[in-house]
């Protein structure tokens, strides 16, 4: 069975209740506040590992938070090669009004201390056989691709928050790159499912590609052969999508069953409360996700 490594952030998110989001200059009331973990990396570790895969998860950790790596060490994630830091955690500012809508600040913390110097530590052990993964909210990420590479490992990337940066990335390295619309959108360039897929992979040469649509579901593009088209209710939930989509592929799933498994993991996440406190077990799956058909974007 592969290992994955996943180089990603850990947050604590402080939630707040609002009858509607504070405008420039104006100080509101909650009505309600709650504290959880997230991070887009602490999210996608506990979807693999609920997924099934054997996973790794090595970046910063700030103080106040050691409370993260208990999570995941619960989760039967390995957090040894996870460094304390002396820093801020991670963090999110979350307001959310009453018709569901949010606002959100994020602070990185102690997710952006790790340096290039670390790298080959972090990695050590890992090679041919074994998968990686990261995000786009800690510090190193090209660097991490390239060193990913090097070793033989199967390079994927999720490039959420996008920024213009990413585009200089060592992007051909990536076998799996996993946009949303806006993310693909921006990267690939276009404006329909087909030009911004086009777009990538003239940025991603060897990779499968995944761009998920929200309500309007998924696609699925092999490095050769034919696109799959995912029409999933929920991809919304796209950490848990990731984690189940990479776990199953790990796994040896062909792409059409391995986004399958992966839409009907988001359409089950997204009922639910929280963020890792969502994700389902690969137990708590039917077999009946979404409609997957062989067709061409358009």
């Amino acid at each position: 069975m592969p290992r994955i490594l996943n180089l990603g952030s850990l947050n604590i998110d402080y939630i707040y209740r609002m009858e509607r989001v504070a405008s420039p200059g104006e100080t509101r009331a909650s009505t309600k506040f709650s504290r959880g973990a997230g991070g887009k990396g602490l999210n996608q570790s506990i979807a693999l590992a609920r997924a099934g895969a054997e996973v790794f998860h090595t970046g910063c950790v700030g103080r106040e938070a050691a409370w993260l790596r208990e999570l995941l060490e619960a989760e039967q994630v390995d957090t040894t090669r996870l460094q304390a830091v002396d820093l801020a955690p991670g963090h999110a500012i979350i307001q959310v009004d009453e018709a569901g809508r949010n606002a959100i600040v994020l602070h990185g913390g102690a997710n952006l201390a790790l340096t290039p110097c670390q790298l080959p530590g972090l990695f050590d052990g890992f090679g041919p056989g074994d998968w990686f993964l990261t995000q786009n909210e800690t510090s190193c990420v090209p660097e991490a691709l390239a060193a990913a590479r090097t070793r033989g490992m199967t390079v994927c990337f999720n490039p959420a928050p996008m920024h213009a940066a990413v585009a200089a990335y060592p992007l051909a390295a990536v076998d799996w790159l996993v946009v949303n619309e806006h993310e693909g959108g921006e990267l690939g360039g276009g404006t329909t499912p087909a030009e911004i897929l086009r777009g990538l992979r003239r940025r991603c040469p060897r990779a499968h590609l995944v761009l998920t649509l929200g309500a309007e579901g998924a696609w699925g593009v092999p490095p050769e052969g034919d696109a799959v088209f995912a029409a999933a209710p929920a991809v919304q939930a796209v950490d848990t999508f990731i984690g189940y989509l990479l776990a199953s592929s790990m796994q040896g799933a062909p792409l059409r069953t391995a986004l399958e498994l992966a839409c009907h993991a988001g359409a089950v996440c997204v009922t639910r409360a929280g963020a890792a406190a969502s994700i389902p077990h690969r137990h708590e799956l039917g077999l009946e996700p979404c409609q997957i058909s062989a067709v061409s974007p358009t």
